[in-house]
């Protein structure tokens, strides 16, 4: 809608308290009529629109303004300082637009404010005091901007805040020391910064706290023992950053904690026995190398038992016993193996890709006997490279999923190494967890490799795309409702962000399509097959457009899912990958495979969602999500709304990362932070 003549209109309604247009099909700029307004105006909605524009100047003379929301638009420019001037406003929301330059200091005028929301914005510069007057602020959320310096120290004293996102900037520095003084606050989240130093033990002073997310920066020290005092908390995420020390006894009498990631820091000693504890999927400890302990699932090293000796005179008498005939065994030891190895040469290969890591060996007969014989009884897939089995292995007779090789396809060795590579050094909750690799000698003396996982009791994504539902009498597609598809999507783009940016060398998968997504139990999903995955050994990473890593005269991927820059076997990097998750993206909310017959003579499918984007979606989405959303006009239309902003949300996310031009394509960063985004806002209602 370009004709802003109705406005005009309403300039002579002079007992106009609220008005709003969001959610519709606004464009272009606000017109000056604004200024013409009821003096009266006191709730301002236009959020969910295609403004375009800088800030509108009409907006100064409305000084009753309680609430005023912009969001989700394409407002440019920077924030004004009369802003500060509408000091009844209670509740401020410009989230979701390309507002640059400072936040302004002025808004510490607004004495009433209660909710201020400026995330996914290209704001710059440091945040404000925000000083003393803001006794009413409970939600604060500058999430995905550009913002750098320290969290100021007053933030944390104001007595009302209950929602604190700093995520996704550049702040630096320790936390605030007042931090504790939060007494009210319920969620803090400081993800993916660079924030450093010890985690103050005054954040245990935060009694109401029910989500903590430090992760993505580079804390050092030991975990604060005084965390385990926060009763009400939920999740506590303190993954990628340096700790040291142990993980305290304390976090196991937290009642209500659901989800703990302590991931990939520097932590050693026992893994407690209580509380989330005995639940190893609540829990992840991955890339600790020197903890020990927990439940059997999780494979880790037990304990070692020290002996306790009461003197200094026992202990020289132990070691004059001790050491000789430790040298004993070990020679005999050395001995044994040495005559096990050469009987056992042609049965056994001792050269693993899993060398220096704890993966337990496994051997030819142990698999073959997991599988019944690799059985077509226990056959679930088939790959380009080989097939996959299920079967159980280990002493718990865990399920796992058997991946071996045909090694007499072309490529096949190649993959088994890549994957290798890729996966022994990643942890992450969405990557499929790889167990151990067998490569050794089959029955008939020709070489055998394969590669055990978990196992993934839902199966691949494909096959919950277009199977029918598990009833024989039924001719059903699964049901996959908007909160399961829109929670698949982000545990993807969670897995490909890791892959891209946090680990030691940059991972490029080359071939993410719905058959290589795998679903457990609880229908989270995890990224698998990385049998094409290129990388670049640097702590880097690279820009979107970066085009050393290697690159190949053959197609890499699935056709369907292949970036446009990579059709002719050109470069491959981490904009490749953005453009296959935004294929799959747009394939599973409309429910059309990238080749289906309709999509032809130029007409992809992302060109078939920007087409009728945003006004027509409801016409093209799966006729599921069409019935689900139908269903919410038995209840309030807010509801109907809301999951209809989701699907424009999540739809707009996959049209930005299939762009053809790969440098115009967002990063997996910036996409997993706008589906967490959603996923607060629109699903969980935070």
């Amino acid at each position: 809608m370009e004709d802003w003549e109705f406005m005009n209109s309403l300039a002579n309604c002079t007992r106009l308290q609220s008005f709003s247009m969001a959610y519709n099909r606004l464009e272009g700029h606000l017109p000056s009529s604004l200024s013409n307004f009821s003096a009266h105006l006191q709730r301002l909605h236009l959020g969910g629109n295609a403004i375009s524009g800088s800030f509108p100047s009409g907006i100064e003379h409305l000084s009753n303004l309680i609430a005023l929301s912009v969001g989700t638009n394409d407002f440019t420019g920077t924030l004004p300082e009369w802003l500060g001037n509408l000091k009844q406003l209670q509740m401020l929301s410009l989230y979701d637009n390309y507002f640059t330059g400072f936040i302004p200091s002025s808004l510490s005028n607004l004495s009433q404010l209660v909710a201020l929301t400026l995330q996914f914005n290209k704001l710059d510069g440091q945040i404000p005091s925000l000083g003393n007057q803001l006794q009413m602020l409970q939600i604060f959320n500058v999430l995905y901007n550009n913002l750098h310096g320290v969290i100021p120290n007053a933030i944390f004293s104001l007595p009302s805040l209950i929602q604190v996102d700093l995520s996704y900037n550049n702040l630096h520095g320790q936390l605030p020391i007042d931090i504790g003084n939060a007494k009210q606050l319920v969620s803090l989240k400081l993800s993916s910064n660079k924030l450093s130093g010890d985690i103050l033990n005054a954040l245990g002073d935060c009694e109401s706290l029910e989500v903590i997310r430090l992760d993505r920066n580079n804390f050092s020290g030991s975990i604060p023992i005084s965390l385990g005092n926060i009763s009400s908390l939920r999740v506590l995420n303190l993954s990628l950053n340096n700790l040291t020390g142990s993980i305290p006894v304390s976090l196991s009498n937290l009642q209500y904690l659901e989800k703990l990631n302590l991931s990939f820091n520097h932590l050693k000693g026992e893994i407690p026995a209580k509380g989330i504890f005995k639940n190893a999927t609540a829990f992840q400890i991955d890339g600790n190398q020197g903890l020990c302990g927990g439940p059997p699932a999780l494979h880790i090293t037990t304990c070692p038992i020290v002996p306790l000796v009461s003197s200094k005179h026992n202990n020289l008498i132990l070691l004059k016993v001790m050491i000789p005939l430790a040298c004993m065994v070990s020679l005999a030891t050395v001995i044994s193996i040495i005559f096990i190895w050469r009987a056992k040469l042609k049965r056994e290969s001792v050269s693993l890709p899993f060398s220096g890591s704890n993966f337990p060996r496994i051997s030819y007969n142990a698999l073959f006997k997991a599988t019944e014989g690799f059985s077509t009884s226990s056959l679930i897939g088939r790959g380009r490279y080989g097939s996959v089995f299920v079967g159980k292995l280990f002493q718990e007779n865990n399920v796992v999923a058997v991946k071996v090789f045909s090694l007499e396809t072309r490529g096949a060795g190649k993959s088994f190494i890549a994957e290798c590579n890729a996966l022994r050094n990643v942890r992450h909750r969405n990557i499929v967890p790889i167990l151990t690799a067998c490569s050794s000698i089959d029955s008939k003396g020709n070489d055998f490799k394969a590669l055990v996982y978990e196992f993934m009791s839902q199966g691949d994504l494909y096959n919950l795309l277009y199977t029918t539902r598990h009833d024989s009498n039924s001719s059903k597609l699964n049901h996959i409702s908007l909160a399961q598809r829109t929670s698949i999507v982000l545990d993807v783009s969670s897995a490909l962000e890791y892959l891209h940016h946090n680990n030691q060398g940059t991972i490029v998968h080359c071939d993410l399509n719905p058959s290589n997504i795998l679903l457990d139990k609880n229908m989270i999903a995890h990224v698998g097959d990385f049998g094409l995955a290129r990388f670049k050994i640097d702590s880097s990473s690279p820009s979107l457009g970066d085009s050393n890593l290697t690159s190949s005269l053959a197609i890499r991927g699935t056709i369907g899912y292949i970036a446009p820059e990579c059709s002719e076997g050109g470069q491959v990097s981490t904009a490749s990958d953005v453009f296959s998750f935004g294929v799959v993206l747009l394939e599973l909310f409309i429910r059309r495979r990238p080749i289906d017959d309709m999509f032809k003579d130029g007409l992809s499918i992302a060109k078939h969602v920007e087409m009728n984007f945003p006004d027509r979606i409801l016409e093209i989405v799966d006729p599921q999500l069409q019935h689900e959303l139908d269903l919410c006009q038995e209840t309030p239309m807010a509801v109907k709304e809301k999951g209809i902003h989701c699907l424009r949300s999540v739809l707009n996310i996959g049209l930005c990362c299939t762009n053809p031009t790969p440098s115009e394509r967002i990063s997996m960063q910036e996409a997993a932070a706008k589906l967490h985004g959603i996923n607060d806002s629109y699903l969980r209602g935070n």
